[in-house]
């Protein structure tokens, strides 16, 4: 316990510096004391209880559930939204906050990646706003090829991104899912084709949706889907969700059917392999989808929904099988 001198000096400085919002400098020429002995004293102010930091969060912030997934999952960061529960205002919402991390955290040079067939992308893109733009190359790594009106919705998504941030687009001309591996064999020797699919290595940012096995509204009327007895194969198999039509497991394995070799997308391994993934999704439908993303950390920026987020954090740990660390980890800072 500190004496009574000392306990009234620290009371002096504390109140001229949080109170009176004096400089260090001129505590030291009023007081007549070095720098140095006002640094401790302030620092010994907060050890005695002198001075307490309270933060109040804002109505609507839940940095307290961020932390706590951030925690439990190894997420690099986590942003957590309130939400109506409705699957098209949780897709609007979900997509306008994961435009302001876009733009606050795209740095210069990056090769963003970017999944089709996702309402919170889109979302995301409608809502973004451009500031400083910083030239880079947007990469579509799920095939958009579809309906004529799907295939508006694929082109638009990564056009317009690469117009908003500034630079240029690279499309993927081909179905998500085609009728056979060996048109998949024919598609590869595409000169376009190969232009985006040899990028996915090269990607430093990929912004991607989660699936459940049932596909969305969007996503059905594409045409880039299986029949519903193919995914009733790979619900059998354990299949839980998918990130750009790659399936994987409660535990984020991937399930590998034969089916896997008629998909036009980015590889399960080659998102671990990638510095940052950032999952858009929410509700209780893709609980089960986002929970075995985390899981085997195919992704590491969460942007869910409130009541999604507490599910995540009251779920029980399953039996993980090891997945290998190979994503490099490292904070982003915000531009």
């Amino acid at each position: 316990m500190a004496r009574i001198d000392e306990l009234r000096l620290m009371a002096k400085i504390a109140r001229m510096y949080h109170t009176q919002r004096l400089r260090q400098n001129d505590i030291c020429q009023r007081l007549n004391i070095h720098q140095s002995t006002v640094s401790r004293v302030l620092k010994r102010a907060e050890q005695e209880g002198i001075v307490r930091t309270i933060v109040s969060l804002p109505a609507g912030t839940h940095t307290d559930v961020e932390e706590a997934l951030q925690t439990r999952y190894g997420l690099d960061e986590a942003v957590v939204v309130d939400c109506l529960d409705n699957e098209d205002q949780i897709s609007h919402d979900l997509g306008t906050a994961a435009a302001f991390y876009l733009e606050t955290t795209l740095g210069p040079g990056e090769v963003i990646g970017i999944s089709s067939w996702s309402a919170a992308l889109l979302a995301m893109v409608n809502a973004f706003h451009p500031g400083q733009r910083k030239p880079t190359q947007v990469v579509q790594i799920l095939g958009g090829v579809g309906s004529p009106n799907a295939q508006v919705h694929a082109t638009q998504m990564t056009r317009r991104l690469a117009d908003l941030v500034g630079g240029s687009a690279v499309m993927l001309p081909a179905p998500g899912v085609v009728g056979s591996p060996e048109a998949k064999k024919v598609l590869m020797k595409d000169k376009f084709f190969r232009e985006a699919v040899d990028l996915f290595s090269s990607i430093t940012l990929a912004i991607v949706g989660i699936g459940a096995t049932q596909p969305s509204r969007g996503l059905a009327s594409s045409g880039n889907v299986f029949s519903p007895q193919e995914l009733a194969r790979l619900a059998a198999k354990g299949a839980v969700g998918d990130i750009c039509l790659r399936f994987f497991d409660q535990t984020g394995n991937p399930v590998i059917t034969d089916l896997n070799d008629r998909v036009i997308s980015i590889e399960l391994d080659q998102l671990r392999k990638t510095k940052r993934v950032v999952g858009v999704a929410g509700g209780q439908r893709k609980l089960m989808a986002i929970r075995g993303a985390l899981l085997g950390k195919l992704i590491n920026v969460l942007i869910v929904d409130r009541s999604t987020a507490e599910q995540l954090l009251a779920a029980e740990e399953p039996r993980l099988r090891a997945v290998p660390e190979v994503r490099k980890k490292g904070a982003v800072s915000r531009a």
